[in-house]
């Protein structure tokens, strides 16, 4: 038979397919295997309907077989075969789909669903071999017929023989190249381990004549090697069995089978939707951070199946990234397995299933807050950080999806508590929600500025994280209340009137400090919120104290700097000292107020902007 050319269009689909839609060659197995499986499923579907056609599962499978010396490796099946027409219509036009039509056909039947699209996928067996041929004989057809081909050149159909029913494809490897080497398609070890990864969970049996070891007969120290036909794919996948059948260990044995971590999963969602989209998926929560979590170079996403073949090892479209902690896969019948990594992205029904993950992970992080807060308290301290960056992230769009997630230190509780733990016990006189920011827990607690609302009764929730107050600014509110830092300029606290006074009093003071200081700060002041400690800073504006810490350190350094006023404690000793060097020794003014704006600095963990001067004063008032 005369050799048939490809159409112009299905010429340039083949060479940019082979060297476009799949970066690595290896997924050409996926593609045969999964093609050899549709061909069984096809069986499968006819004996519903003609009830002269018994299928029996156990008669169906694949086979995989490599022969090194003729360089070529055969992939065998027992399905439904072609005819002459079928692989005219199916092979000699690129990305026509007979099993997609096949699925049209049937798709108000029960069964298997067709995964595989014979077309597209078929040619990526271009990409590792020169020549592929096809020998098939359709169920009910006495005749078999070879299609063969090299490439975009064309191809031949021409009548053969073939004893059974079912399809060989045939592949001539390549020669290696400089850059490539091909004799792995050849290799017993390779070419199982393409299986594993992504075909492990067909349908069907895939055999492999295998290699193995055994004692000589009558020898005691000598071996000898043997073939034996070994199936190489488990076929039941966990996510297909019901919830009722696994144990936790069964998830946990999954999890590091999957080497999803080396840890211990904290918890799984077993998810089996039925709606608008029918998929399955397995979750986990890890139990610790990924030592590469917190850099550029981890990667987040779910394993992507359709029907039990593997299409994507990280599918990150599938989670947001304030959940790219969450590990394992998702199996769905939707999904084209023929498809590009850019495709994918505008994928209706994989935006459908993300949309439905997201609501699923939250709603099961929720049942672990309330079930387990001791497990939810684990988690958060590996992933909080994560959380709250989505938060902030995005200009806040995620805020209310994950504000009841979030978990604070509470300076009444003295333990993590929730922002609505904390409003539920507000008294009525309070305004805001107060929080205080710092490097630990203990330094917090020292601080001056935490003083007027502690012996308010008024609880206190400690920000030690560098990313909580620019989540919390993002967040602006929770049930109608308003955060408030405690060295913020107004408390929402009634001033008493003693500090009032004092104010009023000692303008001139407060303006001769202020000068003294040349600009360090935007004001100095009588303090409403100081008990024992004689001076603190305090801001003014969006921008707080600690937040222009952490601007400054990061590495583009950003010269930023918050509106700072210098607070003075009128009770406290100090007060007299400043108010009689004001009127009596202007020169002993100025080395107080520098004393104290250093004090201040220190306090806040800033740097002291002169450390030399500030031991030279402090040894002036020594002397």
């Amino acid at each position: 038979m005369a050799k048939k050319e490809f159409k112009a269009e299905s010429k340039r689909l083949l060479e940019m397919m082979i060297n476009s839609i799949y970066t690595q060659k290896e997924i050409f197995l996926r593609e045969l295997i999964s093609n050899a499986s549709d061909a069984i499923d096809k069986i499968y579907y006819r004996a519903l309907t003609d009830d002269s056609l018994v299928f029996d599962k156990d008669n169906y499978f694949i086979k995989i077989k490599a022969d090194k010396a003729s360089r070529t490796l055969t992939i065998s099946d027992t399905g439904i075969g072609m005819t002459a027409e079928e692989l005219e219509n199916h092979l000699g036009v690129i990305a026509k789909s007979g099993s997609l039509a096949f699925k049209k056909e049937n798709e108000a039947k029960d069964g298997h669903n067709i995964i595989g699209q014979f077309g597209v996928g078929f040619y990526s067996a271009f990409m590792v071999a020169d020549v592929v041929t096809v020998v098939s004989k359709a169920l009910g057809s006495d005749q078999a017929y070879k299609w063969e081909s090299e490439g975009a050149d064309g191809y031949t159909i021409v009548p053969c023989e073939k004893d059974s029913v079912g399809t060989d494809v045939i592949l001539k490897i390549k020669e290696n190249g400089e850059e490539e080497s091909y004799d792995e398609y050849l290799e017993e070890y390779r070419l199982k381990a393409i299986v594993k990864k992504y075909s492990d969970f067909i349908r069907y049996p895939i055999k492999m004549d295998v290699t193995k070891s055994r004692k000589k007969e009558g020898a005691e120290n000598e071996y000898e090697s043997y073939t034996e036909e070994e199936t190489v794919n488990s076929m039941v996948p966990i996510w297909r069995k019901n919830r009722s059948e696994l144990k936790d260990e069964d998830y946990e044995n999954f999890y590091n089978e999957k080497r999803y971590g080396f840890d211990k999963p904290l918890k799984h969602i077993h998810i089996n939707a039925d709606g608008s989209v029918v998929y399955r998926a397995i979750l986990f929560v890890p139990e610790t951070t990924p030592f590469d979590y917190y850099t550029k170079e981890y990667e987040k996403g779910l394993e992507l199946y359709s029907n039990g073949v593997l299409i994507m090892n990280k599918c990150g479209d599938l989670l947001p990234d304030y959940f790219s902690f969450v590990k394992g896969m998702v199996d769905s019948e939707d999904l084209s397995l023929n498809i590009s990594r850019e495709l994918l992205q505008h994928d209706r029904q994989l935006t459908q299933i993300a949309k439905h993950l997201k609501g699923k992970i939250k709603s099961e992080l929720q049942s672990l807050l309330k079930d387990d807060r001791e497990k939810y308290e684990k988690f958060f301290k590996a992933f909080g950080r994560q959380l709250k960056y989505g938060v902030y992230s995005d200009y806040g769009m995620n805020k209310e999806t994950l504000q009841d997630l979030l978990l604070f230190y509470s300076s009444k509780e003295k333990k993590l508590v929730t922002l609505d733990e904390y409003v539920s016990r507000m008294p009525e006189d309070q305004k805001y929600i107060y929080y205080a920011t710092g490097d630990s827990v203990e330094r917090i607690e020292k601080l001056p500025q935490t003083e007027l609302v502690a012996d308010k009764g008024y609880e206190i929730l400690y920000f030690t994280d560098d990313i909580d107050e620019f989540a919390i600014k993002m967040l602006m509110k929770y049930k109608e209340k308003e955060f408030k830092s405690v060295s913020s300029g107004d408390l929402g606290i009634e001033a008493d009137e003693n500090a009032k006074t004092e104010a009023e009093e000692n303008k001139d003071l407060f303006e001769a400090m202020k000068e003294l200081l040349g600009g360090k700060v935007k004001a100095v002041k009588a303090s409403t919120r100081l008990r024992s400690h004689p001076v603190c800073l305090s801001a003014e504006g969006e921008l707080s104290i600690e937040m222009e810490k952490i601007l400054r350190s990061m590495p583009d350094a950003q010269d930023v700097q918050a509106d700072k006023v210098l607070e003075i404690n009128v009770n406290h000793e100090v007060f007299r000292s400043l108010k009689a060097a004001h009127a009596n020794d202007k020169e002993k003014l100025s080395l107080y107020t520098n004393l104290l704006y250093n004090q201040a600095l220190l306090i806040e963990g800033l740097p002291v902007q002169d450390p030399v001067e500030f031991t030279n004063d402090i040894c002036k008032i020594m002397v």
